[in-house]
């Protein structure tokens, strides 16, 4: 996951001109480049949700010095990616999955927002 990360930011720079350094500030970037991206005639939806819900992923892991782990999506049948983080598992590819597909009622600032609210303070790093 990671390596899909850092290959999403090296294309966020080169195809749209957009820096994705991992960091809080870098998610309004990622829901500009995820509305490009929607209005793609030519969108690979799976290549797409992998490429930016892995660095929509690797921002909250690293925030919150959480793991990925892969797990059954509640209602799903199969597993899928997703950061476990204090007791609670996060769903980034889903989420830009439904950003894609549903447009803007799906936001990814105000997601963020409220996963950075309901998890508080980020990870002491030393």
């Amino acid at each position: 996951m990671e390596g899909y990360a850092r290959a999403a930011a090296g294309l966020a720079s080169s195809e749209f001109k957009q820096n994705l350094d991992f960091s809080s500030e870098s998610i309004d970037a990622l829901d500009e480049i995820l509305v490009l991206v929607s209005e793609s005639p030519e969108l690979e939806l799976d290549f797409e949700v992998r490429l930016w819900g892995s660095y929509l992923g690797e921002v909250l892991r690293r925030r919150y010095a959480g793991t990925w782990e892969m797990t059954q999506y509640p209602g799903g049948a199969v597993a899928v990616p997703a950061i476990e983080v204090r007791s609670s598992r996060l769903f980034p590819l889903m989420k830009v999955y439904r950003r894609l597909t549903m447009g803007e009622e799906e936001d990814l600032r105000a997601f963020y927002a409220m996963v950075t609210e309901r998890l508080g303070k980020p990870a002491q790093v030393n």
